[in-house]
């Protein structure tokens, strides 16, 4: 990283940030083609959880290359200054990091995953259904290396 003053490295204050966010982005690649798409996941301190229907764009490029890159941000504001356009910024928290995609392939693991999503965005797990389970493809993100980032609020000028 090359703003060292900015890196975040303590692990407790990654996952929050991981668990804030609402979006989270995965980057992928296919051949020579990149492929960069936001989702909703669920986080358990060392998986990331997401969801896709049982066919489409996400899942070929899934089959061809295992390996992915995520982002999640929060606290995200505009900084701005009255007197110099360059001064423009952006306050920020900001996770980056790589792992490898695998699919959940009994029920009670997607049901474990479904949950984890749910449990990120309402707070609470949910009794989902086998029938959800049948129609849905759920997959995990094994972290390999991630890294934190925090760009603070300039004061007022």
């Amino acid at each position: 990283m090359r703003r060292r003053d900015r890196e975040i490295t303590d692990r407790g204050e990654i996952d929050r940030i991981i668990h804030a966010a609402e979006v989270c982005r995965i980057a992928m690649a296919r051949e020579d083609q990149p492929y960069v798409v936001p989702l909703s996941f669920g986080y358990d301190d060392e998986v990331i959880y997401i969801h896709t229907s049982k066919s489409g764009r996400k899942i070929d490029f899934f089959e061809s290359n295992k390996r992915i890159c995520f982002e999640v941000e929060t606290n995200v504001s505009l900084q701005v200054d009255e007197e110099d356009a360059c001064e423009w910024t952006f306050a920020f928290e900001s996770v980056i990091g790589y792992g490898t995609i695998s699919e959940l392939a009994s029920s009670a693991e997607k049901t474990h995953g479904l949950n984890q999503i749910m449990r990120h965005y309402s707070g609470r797990d949910w009794n989902i259904d086998r029938a959800a389970t049948a129609t849905t493809r759920v997959w995990q993100i094994e972290i390999e290396s991630i890294t934190g980032k925090r760009s603070v609020e300039k004061p007022p000028t």
